[in-house]
């Protein structure tokens, strides 16, 4: 059985980048998967320092120095088998506790090579636009270029606006189940 583990920034319970994760989830329950939703903004996660020589321990031993929650994400990371990262799209960028955590796993983890904790590990990137639904292709990019230098398989990249809600809801849920039964 598959462990995936869902997570989500965006501050809103009840808008598109909340409903893209309930999608996700459903497609991993529906295919017998254990699910596991964390909502990076309910979590204390500081912005990297670039310790030491811009490198601190995050070079050396793949940990961070910060004394939040980020330690306690990254091995919950290392324990999936499988990761969806959900984000709304702010300016045609992830959100900002989005860069934070995944600029910090990306010092860990990309300077581990083959031992990192998400190298070979398929991720399903969904970039949630609101407003307009602009920004969409500039925010996967950098989804996708962090996953890769983490050496993450993408399984999947899709992008939603509130035009595309209604269909795009169940090719989310759609691809989070293929993860799951892959």
């Amino acid at each position: 059985m598959k462990n995936i583990l869902i997570l989500s920034s965006s501050p809103n319970d009840d808008g598109l980048t909340a409903a893209c994760a309930r999608a996700a989830k459903a497609g991993a329950e529906d295919a017998g998967a254990v699910c596991r939703w964390i909502s990076l903004n309910e979590h204390t996660l500081e912005r990297c320092r670039a310790c030491g020589d811009g490198w601190g321990t995050c070079r050396q031993s793949h940990v961070c120095c910060i004394g939040d929650d980020f330690d306690a994400l990254q091995r919950q990371i290392a324990q999936a088998d499988a990761l969806v990262a959900v984000t709304p799209v702010y300016w045609g960028e992830p959100s900002e506790v989005h860069k934070v955590f995944f600029d910090r796993l990306r010092r860990c983890e990309a300077t581990a090579g083959e031992k990192s904790r998400l190298c070979g590990k398929p991720v399903v990137c969904v970039a949630a636009a609101g407003g307009g639904g602009g920004g969409t292709v500039t925010c996967m990019e950098q989804m996708e270029r962090a996953m890769q230098h983490m050496r993450a398989v993408i399984h999947d990249r899709i992008p939603i606006t509130r035009y595309s809600r209604e269909y795009q809801l169940g090719a989310i849920c759609a691809a989070v189940r293929s993860l799951a039964e892959r």
